[in-house]
């Protein structure tokens, strides 16, 4: 189909190029041969007279004229895919789809979880891919590329909507053999020891507790550094250091890693943990259906009352 000279076709395969950033990749992505993308980044070219692209090894490199295509593109598309080409009802016991979600480590083990248990007892057709903390996941969300994301709401976006999940608290933890956490601990002992804490993608983003912590004026001594929640008590055990981590996940690990709460001189931590998906997907029946999951398995998780 042509538009004003323009084959529509090629949008498809320049919202693939610029995603993928790879000939092979994005070829594959819109079931293309490489022959065929080849050709049809020639026929970008030609259109919109601009190299839109150049070789840097194995990666395509877009120039400014393609990066400024490629957001009124993306939402193109979207707005095809979602206001004209009508989404179909879902029957979960017969459905295939694939849901794309962004979570840390924490939340797969003590909250999705119970989401993959449940969907595959309801849906075993539906699968999952749980990514990692993306760099910039609002990029990702205002693309269609991801169906939701799942953190904490405090680093959450308003242009898309969201919902709470539940409240989690943050403890201080350390190894029971600890004897410096015998009792309560001054300020002072706890900025003085040394901390674990996680931090996430390449950027090394904090997470949620030294953000918090950080909001308070507080900045601790921290002594290791991991990229991910799950790490950390099993690197506390055995030595002096501490963490700040949520309750949950203590609770998650207390039969296998003991850790020893102790009551810190912080004001207690607190922060909600949310969902978020694209506003172009708010009427998905997919998106629906498995939105409504998350928020009924989160409805039944217990209050997190204790504090450090």
């Amino acid at each position: 189909m042509r538009f004003r000279g323009l084959d529509l076709n090629l949008l498809v395969a320049l919202d693939a190029l610029m995603t993928e950033r790879k000939l092979t990749a994005a070829a594959r992505r819109i079931n293309l041969s490489q022959p065929a993308m080849s050709a049809a980044i020639a026929r970008l070219r030609n259109y919109f007279g601009d190299e839109l692209f150049s070789m840097q090894g194995r990666e395509l490199v877009p120039t400014p004229r393609a990066e400024a295509l490629a957001p009124a593109v993306r939402d193109a598309l979207l707005q095809i895919q979602l206001s004209v080409i009508a989404w179909d009802p879902l029957n979960p016991a017969q459905s295939d789809r694939r849901f794309r979600i962004i979570l840390s480590d924490f939340m797969i083990l003590v909250f999705f979880a119970r989401i993959v248990e449940r969907v595959a007892r309801e849906a075993p057709g539906v699968s999952f891919e749980l990514l990692p903390l993306d760099d910039d996941p609002h990029e990702l969300l205002r693309r269609g590329d991801v169906d939701f994301l799942i953190f904490p709401d405090v680093f959450m976006s308003s242009a898309h909507p969201k919902a709470k999940l539940f409240d989690e608290a943050l403890v201080c933890v350390g190894c029971p053999t600890n004897k410096n956490l015998l009792g309560n601990i001054s300020f002072e002992t706890y900025m003085s020891m040394g901390h674990v804490a996680a931090q996430f993608g390449r950027e090394m983003k904090p997470s949620v507790e030294q953000w918090l912590l950080l909001e308070h004026g507080f900045n601790r001594r921290i002594e290791l550094v991991v990229p991910g929640f799950t790490l950390i008590p099993r690197l506390l055990s055995g030595t002096n250091r501490i963490a700040t981590i949520p309750l949950s996940l203590v609770k998650y690990f207390e039969q296998t890693i003991p850790l020893r709460i102790v009551t810190s001189p912080l004001p207690p931590l607190f922060f909600t943990e949310a969902v978020q998906w694209p506003a172009l997907h708010n009427t998905d029946p997919g998106n629906i259906w498995l939105r409504e999951i998350l928020l009924q398995e989160a409805s039944r998780i217990d209050p997190q009352s204790d504090t450090c």
